[in-house]
């Protein structure tokens, strides 16, 4: 027979039998590690319900780039439209079709404004008017075959469109001035019927796609008057005014130097 171990001892061994065993044979651990998951599995539910919900932050609505539209550049272009001489003018009061050349640098010198100069250049067909006839059967007739402008324009822009003024120096060719009685041809004197003049006007540009551009644009030109100091008896003293007003649409080419059409983000 063996001996009895220490009381100590006897304690150490029956804690570790227990340790190994329970009641039905299984082992400890194993309960510890299910009554841990069931504790878990219970308590997830709670705690999960005491946490604040989860905010989304909506991602921000895509925004188009600005664009920014630069009128700094040479051009050239062409136009069509019409001329109209004054009321008191020598050319009668219809109208005529008028065609033409521009071309000019802009320069724009801060985001809103542009300044430049322009030259221009536009055919009249021959005057189809009467004339005007006098007393007596003086017939006096004008005819004007061009129009020529060279102008400073001041304009200020916001996107694409460019609303502007313009003035300066204006010119026409020979103003052909006939004179006759019965249909026949009478000698005359006049003052004044000068080529050179001035000019002004206002318009309205816009950029339709990169590099171009098309316009509408109002012109009014004046070149003094005309006095007849010789002639036909009806006709001396006569004084007309010498003035041309045009409406015309255009269309420019730009070259742009001071870069092309750019987006601001």
């Amino acid at each position: 027979m063996l001996p009895a171990l220490p009381l100590s001892n006897q304690i150490e061994a029956t804690l570790f039998d227990e340790g190994r065993n329970n009641n039905n044979g299984e082992p400890l651990m194993k309960k510890l590690l299910l009554g841990a998951a069931a504790f878990i599995a219970f308590a997830a539910p709670a705690f999960a319900a005491d946490m604040p919900a989860r905010t989304y932050t909506k991602a921000p609505a895509y925004t188009a780039p600005e664009v920014v539209y630069n009128w700094t550049g040479f051009y050239i272009g062409g136009h069509l439209g019409g001329a109209f001489a004054g009321n008191n003018s020598l050319e009668g009061s219809g109208g005529r079709f008028m065609g033409g050349v521009q071309g000019g640098a802009d320069y724009q010198f801060a985001t809103n404004w542009v300044v430049g100069a322009e030259a221009q250049y536009s055919w009249l067909p021959s005057n189809s008017n009467n004339g005007v006839l006098f007393p007596g059967g003086t017939l006096v007739t004008q005819d004007n075959h061009a129009l020529g402008s060279v102008t400073g324009r001041l304009g200020y822009t916001w996107g694409p469109a460019l609303l502007y003024a313009k003035g300066g120096y204006a010119w026409r060719d020979n103003n052909n001035i006939g004179v006759s009685l019965a249909g026949a041809p009478v000698a005359f004197a006049t003052t004044g019927n000068h080529k050179d003049g001035y000019t002004v006007g206002a318009g309205l540009e816009y950029m339709f796609a990169p590099n171009w551009s098309a316009k509408a644009e109002y012109q009014y030109y004046n070149f003094g008057s005309t006095t007849f100091t010789a002639g036909t008896p009806a006709i001396v003293g006569a004084r007309f005014r010498d003035d041309e007003h045009t409406v015309k649409v255009g269309v420019n080419y730009r070259f742009g130097w001071g870069g092309p059409v750019a987006a601001r983000y």
